[in-house]
């Protein structure tokens, strides 16, 4: 049987005034580091998504900070009253209810609001469910990109995941437990039933779990249909689509109609990755062709 360690003995340095952006256990409460326990406990006010859930963390390490509520409802009328502290010199800290604030979190507001009034911002990295996916995933690292919530109505999440469909990099999503089975199956449809993807469920705690194949396999699969919890939805890299000869010209032909030829050639090469040069040549053959056609 594990003993239980006591509680790391906290720093009595005090903190420089600023906002402090403090990431927070996602669920084992034990992922806190030494320095954000610090932070926690030498700040003047500590704002909070939901009080009574970072309280349960501050009551476990024996910290009795103020809290003050700040979410999304009472955000953009607290703000004024936050940065009139930071004038004054106090030490503010902010964190989500799990997690990095700022990643899906309107916690982006104040912080956007202190670095424009010349306040400092100090991030305290910790926890992060989106990198904890990542890690575990078992899908390329090298490159990602965090897509957030996908939009909970079928049409428009089709239309927001086709946005990624050839995006060469892994995709990671948030989706609620209640619509996993549905967005899986949109995602089937969209990035294809055969690109590998991993679902993630309840990070860090007592039933973390990760299920890893086809999207289609996935869609289908029981475990989703009603699950609970926390999900985070990792899809792997899209394949570069390459531009057919059709392509090229009907791209070109647009282009030309409103810009040089060189200018068309280079805005084309761009969106297609094809070569300028190439491009080009092809341009004013075009042009050529064009004229001859007119005689």
């Amino acid at each position: 049987m594990s003993r239980q360690l006591p509680p790391p003995a906290l720093s009595d340095a005090p903190l420089a005034p600023g906002l402090y952006l403090v990431a927070t256990p996602i669920g084992n409460l034990r992922d806190i580091t030494l320095r954000a326990l610090d932070i926690l406990a030498g700040c003047d006010v500590l704002l909070a998504e939901d009080t009574r859930v970072t309280g349960k963390l501050l009551a476990a390490y024996g910290i009795r900070t103020r809290l003050e509520r700040h979410d999304e409802h009472v955000a953009e009328r607290a703000i004024p009253g936050i940065l009139d502290r930071l004038e004054a010199g106090e030490r503010v800290a902010l964190v989500s209810d799990a997690g990095t604030p700022m990643v899906s979190d309107p916690g982006y507001r104040l912080a956007r609001e202190a670095i424009a009034a010349g306040h400092p911002v100090i991030p305290i990295p910790g926890a992060s469910a989106a990198l904890a996916a990542l890690t575990l995933a078992g899908l390329p690292t090298d490159r990602f990109l965090f897509a957030g919530f996908p939009p909970p109505k079928s049409a428009a999440r089709r239309t927001f995941l086709e946005e990624f469909a050839n995006t060469r990099a892994t995709l990671i999503f948030y989706e609620g437990a209640s619509r996993v089975a549905d967005c899986l199956a949109d995602m089937a449809v969209v990035f294809g039933g055969t690109r590998q993807a991993a679902v993630c469920r309840e990070l860090t705690k007592l039933y973390e779990t990760c299920v890893r194949g086809p999207l289609d396999e996935l869609a289908a699969d029981p475990r989703f249909t009603a699950p609970k919890g926390e999900i985070v939805i990792l899809v792997g890299p899209g394949v570069e689509k390459v531009a057919s000869a059709d392509d090229a010209e009907a791209a070109l032909r647009e282009a030309m109609a409103r810009l040089p030829l060189g200018e068309a050639a280079s805005e084309v090469a761009k969106a297609l990755g094809l070569s300028r040069k190439d491009l080009y040549r092809q341009a004013l053959a075009l042009k050529d062709q064009d004229a001859k056609e007119q005689a």
